[in-house]
């Protein structure tokens, strides 16, 4: 094991290994329950989802682990799902079955301009302030993730600034579109579940700094097993029937293949005067796959050393899959065209794979265990539904915390480099997105070099990507 996975070359061990692809998989398992219900809403089977994302979330895992050796772990993508269901299924009218198939066609899209070196050149193409303010940003990113699931904001919104989307209004489950009149606030300290993650919070702060060894996985124990004891978790509501992996293994026929039936594939190109709107679909589902990636590497891999500098100087001079990176990044491409063929939305590489690699995690052994979680969830779904968001949002909180170091290394009291760093930066959290984060900052930068009169800095890799995040803002404007 240690010679395959490069244990001691990486300094790291088994046990920090296994402690760290614990720690992903709870930082990660809410997927297990959000997926199949946003996807559900456009028809889909909620069962059928379900094993398909825990299948997706195996495959492309241990493709990573195995193939790439790089601790990251892969699922269906939150924001990708919801521009699935509320933009293409119930904006554009596309079937589910179709969407499937845009999905499938993407993860091609994503193998192909992995294996031509596209990604590879736009990695080498962004610029070294650029890089810093990526790995902060995801830092803001993943720290607001916990922030919000640990319950401490709420919003309030006024009346007649937001719409119902989607099924399910009747039953109070419906998704709001609110504009810019939602305000987030404190929440008042009055509810057992913040309370819990409060202290959750506070424990997970002192162990780190502590550093008590596996101080990540043992906060989300305590916390855990606190919100049993004060009535957060109720072990009584533990529904063994629903989600059980029975259920879902008879139900997966029904998005299984589905892509490629005349319902998907066969029908998606049929209406020649859509085809610019399928093709540019497409583009959308790509352009966001490719830079969330793209930054979750950028962000964690660099700053922790998992991608050195030798391994960069592989990825810019070498030819195949000579570097990690390399690896990773086609282990990523393939997980989406894996993902819509079992029937989910794209699977990619998950950000949340920071507070495994904030646990030590540094090797594919990290995803192997977190692979193996994702296996023995299908059987024991009911059981790890016991962990609740206060215990897994306080880890997301701190490892946050650690990546905003990557600040540092920012100018700021410069505005050439420090304005499209705060957009690429701050963004990626107020916009609740990688990959738009990345499209603020690539913009701006661009702005900023033109007004410089230094256009020449600018690569044509970044005029490229500018131009396509701009026709996609535009698409997506006029749906």
């Amino acid at each position: 094991m240690d010679k395959f996975f490069k244990l001691k070359e990486n300094g790291t061990t088994v046990s920090r290994e296994i402690i760290a692809g614990i720690t992903t998989f709870f930082a990660m398992s809410y997927i297990l329950f959000v997926n199949p219900s946003i996807l559900s809403q456009t028809g889909m089977n909620y069962q059928a989802v379900f094993l398909a994302t825990i299948i997706a979330s195996i495959i492309g895992t241990l493709i990573m682990g195995l193939f790439a050796n790089v601790p990251y772990a892969q699922a269906p993508g939150m924001g990708l799902n919801a521009f699935f269901t509320f933009t293409v299924v119930f904006g554009l009218g596309y079937s589910w079955q179709q969407a499937l198939a845009m999905v499938f066609i993407c993860g091609l899209i994503n193998i192909l301009i992995t294996v031509t070196k596209i990604r590879k050149l736009i990695i080498q193409s962004i610029p070294e302030s650029l890089q810093h303010a990526i790995g902060g940003g995801i830092g803001v990113f993943i720290a607001y993730i916990g922030i919000k699931s640990a319950g401490l904001l709420h919003f309030t919104i006024d009346p007649g600034t937001y719409t119902v989307i989607g099924k399910g209004a009747e039953k109070g489950k419906a998704t709001i579109d609110a504009g810019a009149s939602a305000v987030p606030a404190l929440v008042n300290f009055n509810q057992p579940a913040v309370l819990i993650g409060i202290v959750g919070i506070i424990i997970t702060a002192v162990l780190v700094v502590r550093n008590f060894k596996g101080a990540i996985l043992v906060s989300i124990v305590i916390t855990t097993i606190l919100a049993i004891i004060f009535g957060v978790v109720d072990l009584g509501s533990i529904d063994f029937k629903g989600n059980s992996l029975g259920s879902a293994i008879n139900s997966l026929g029904d998005t299984f293949g589905a892509a490629f039936s005349h319902a998907g594939m066969g029908s998606l190109f049929s209406d020649s005067a859509k085809i610019p709107q399928v093709l540019m679909t497409i583009l959308a589902f790509s352009l966001s796959d490719t830079f969330d990636t793209i930054g979750t590497f950028i962000g964690t891999g660099r700053q922790t050393g998992i991608f050195s500098a030798e391994d960069e100087k592989s990825l810019e001079n070498g030819s195949g899959f000579s570097s990690k990176m390399d690896k990773a990044l086609f282990a990523d491409a393939t997980a989406t065209s894996i993902g819509a063929i079992f029937g989910t939305s794209n699977t990619t590489t998950y950000v949340e794979s920071a507070a495994g690699i904030g646990a030590g995690g540094r090797t594919g052994l990290t995803s192997v265990v977190t692979a193996i979680c994702f296996l023995l969830s299908s059987v024991f779904l009911p059981f790890i539904s016991i962990v609740p968001n206060a215990a897994t949002a306080p880890v997301l909180i701190v490892v946050g915390v650690m990546m905003l170091g990557s600040f540092k290394e920012i100018d700021w009291t410069n505005l050439e480099d420090a304005i499209p760093a705060f957009f690429a930066s701050i963004f990626m959290g107020f916009a609740y997105s990688i990959s738009y984060g990345i499209a603020a900052g690539f913009i701006f930068y661009t702005i900023i070099k033109v007004a410089k009169g230094k256009i020449k800095e600018v690569s044509p890799v970044i005029w490229v990507v500018d131009v396509l995040f701009i026709l996609n803002f535009i698409i997506l404007a006029t749906i």
